[in-house]
């Protein structure tokens, strides 16, 4: 699978992923072949490019799920949009609700674990897309740690809103590499920080709540000083759910002109108690969308690579994985296994969703042991 610039796109072509318009309706499936008329559109959309399928690649496997799940990133994307450029414009965002709404009734009542997967970010919606995508994951989260609607909704609202001064930044400033930044940069793009946090702060008609969630979440991770508001010397639960949301978005976000990280090494950064991230907030994420779980591919730190085949029960990073090189199935919450070898990383590729064959993958599973049952060669 290719990311090709809308400019480069020719005839023939064919879509790895489908595209669609602000009302969810699919305009162009998967596997089409691009027409002039298909390529006069996607510039007309405003896209800055496709996914295309190299000449010989088959079409990736999506299931129900993944396929709710990017049409509804594609069409609230422009809502979003909407709500943030108004409230940039100090206007009333008549949607939000209804939005914040939306989200949780999609994302906010599973029972089970999605696979989160990221969009193409550019600079001209990359603010757009996070927002989203951070609102989903306090949604996922605020689920699995059982918080009541009113709550769940106002860290939604919150997840929405927190990022409002990175839209204030300068197109030209958001475009840039953080390598490429010198201190000036720094300074001008942490004052565009600033006003979005006051901004919020002087929003008067919203939720206390959602405000006071909102801007200490903006505060704490943008590590800004203001006299607005008083510091808050105990841990709010919002408030570790937006930042857990937001950091791990933003770590793994697929953008233009940057390099995401793994879901692994934003995992282990959270895991990290030094860090400060609050770790049942971090385990609500972790039981809410697929990492390692069976079918995906993986490094590991002897050199060799290996398939997950079961998901650690205790640790999500220990999981059983079958290596390529031997056949063998290794036990990483064994700590004689995990003494020698840890996983390094996920083999990243443009599109890492898999679908694997249960009955062949039950065929290295084994059986399930009792607690003192010795294992033996028939188990595997």
């Amino acid at each position: 699978m290719l990311f090709l610039k809308a400019d480069d796109l020719k005839t023939g072509m064919r879509l790895a992923k489908p595209i669609y318009n602000k009302n969810g309706v699919m305009l162009y499936e998967r596997n089409s072949k691009l027409t002039n008329q298909g390529i006069v559109s996607i510039h007309n959309f405003g896209l800055i490019g496709v996914y295309i399928l190299e000449p010989a690649e088959p079409v990736p496997p999506m299931t129900e799920d993944d396929i709710a799940f990017e049409r509804f990133q594609a069409m609230s994307v422009f809502a979003i949009k909407e709500i943030l450029d108004a409230i940039s414009k100090q206007k009333e965002p008549k949607n939000m609700y209804p939005f914040a709404n939306q989200v949780i009734k999609q994302y906010g009542t599973l029972h089970h674990k999605i696979n989160f997967v990221q969009n193409l970010r550019s600079a001209e919606d990359a603010v757009y897309k996070h927002a989203l995508n951070t609102a989903i994951l306090c949604a996922l989260i605020s689920k699995q740690l059982k918080l009541e609607f009113k709550k769940q909704l106002d860290v939604v609202v919150a997840g929405i809103l927190y990022d409002i001064g990175e839209l204030l930044v300068p197109l030209s400033l958001r475009k840039m590499k953080s390598s490429e930044m010198d201190d000036e940069t720094r300074d001008k793009i942490y004052t565009y920080r600033i006003a979005g946090y006051q901004l919020l702060n002087k929003f008067y008609d919203l939720d206390p709540n959602v405000r006071r969630t909102a801007t200490l979440g903006c505060k704490e991770l943008y590590q800004l000083s203001s006299d607005e508001e008083e510091a808050v010397d105990i841990k709010v639960q919002e408030v570790e759910i937006l930042k857990v949301a937001a950091v791990f978005d933003n770590m793994t976000a697929m953008k233009y002109e940057e390099e995401p990280l793994s879901e692994i090494s934003a995992l282990r950064y959270l895991q990290d108690k030094k860090n400060g991230f609050d770790q049942d907030v971090v385990v609500g994420l972790v039981n809410s969308i697929n990492i390692l779980n069976p079918g995906v591919c993986v490094e590991l730190s002897n050199g060799d690579r290996g398939l997950v085949i079961a998901e650690g029960s205790l640790d999500i990073l220990k999981p059983f994985v079958l290596s390529f090189k031997d056949n063998q199935v290794l036990n990483l919450a064994d700590d004689r296994v995990s003494s020698e070898i840890q996983i390094v990383d996920i083999m990243k590729t443009m599109d890492n969703r898999h679908v694997v064959n249960s009955d062949l993958l039950a065929t290295y599973q084994g059986n399930g042991l009792a607690m003192g049952q010795k294992r033996d060669k028939k188990h595997f």
